[in-house]
């Protein structure tokens, strides 16, 4: 996985329409604050609250390469402003905010089929780095509520790597002017509660206006 690759490009490409519309980050401006347990946004206005025993990073942690996300290099447009994750179980959520295309409708039936259709991709790139044997059970695509969004819509796929069950999601969402990407692993660990800390964590998610 390109730390967001396929997913990303999959979207710029589809809501741009051969436009060429220019999405990215002012990376001049500060991501945010961690104070406590929560992170405030100030780049993008949105805010999350993490169990006490996870962590927040606006900079890439280096035990994602070992998951197979690649760092993003310096002259990348596109950054993830929000690193959220279980030091212990590897658990993880990737957080980014970006402007929306000013010239594509957008609407809840969208984003649950962009995130239908980047499962093709999440695939593809699974087999290219586990090989094509690997097994994946794709989960249904499903509507999802987060405090400030519009539209959002979630699907995942469940695999095993190294006896280690993994599921991987990723949340698309609209809210006037920003899409939403979400990614998202848990690791099922014995004894981790990962699956309920992260139903917490986007709970806790929150787009809030900058006036």
């Amino acid at each position: 996985m390109k730390n967001r690759l396929w997913f990303v490009l999959l979207f710029i490409f589809m809501l741009s329409g051969c436009t060429g519309v220019a999405i990215h980050d002012d990376l001049k401006v500060s991501v945010g604050t961690v104070e406590g347990n929560q992170f405030t946004g100030v780049r993008y206005p949105f805010k999350v609250a993490v169990p006490p025993h996870w962590k927040m990073a606006t900079g890439f942690p280096e035990f994602l390469k070992g998951l197979g996300y690649d760092e993003p290099g310096p002259r990348d447009k596109e950054v993830t402003e929000l690193y959220v994750f279980n030091p212990v179980t590897q658990s993880n959520l990737q957080i980014d905010l970006t402007p929306a295309s000013s010239k594509v409708k957008f609407s809840q039936d969208l984003m649950e089929g962009l995130v239908t259709a980047a499962t093709a991709g999440f695939k593809k790139e699974l087999e290219e780095e586990h090989g094509k044997g690997i097994q994946m059970l794709v989960g249904p695509t499903e509507p999802i509520t987060l405090k400030g969004v519009q539209f959002a819509a979630k699907k995942y796929a469940t695999y095993t790597v190294k006896g280690v069950k993994r599921e991987q999601g990723w949340i698309y969402g609209f809210t006037e002017p920003y899409q939403l990407f979400i990614l998202y692993m848990v690791l099922e660990k014995e004894g981790s509660k990962d699956r309920e800390d992260m139903k917490k964590i986007l709970s806790s998610f929150e787009v809030f206006s900058k006036k």
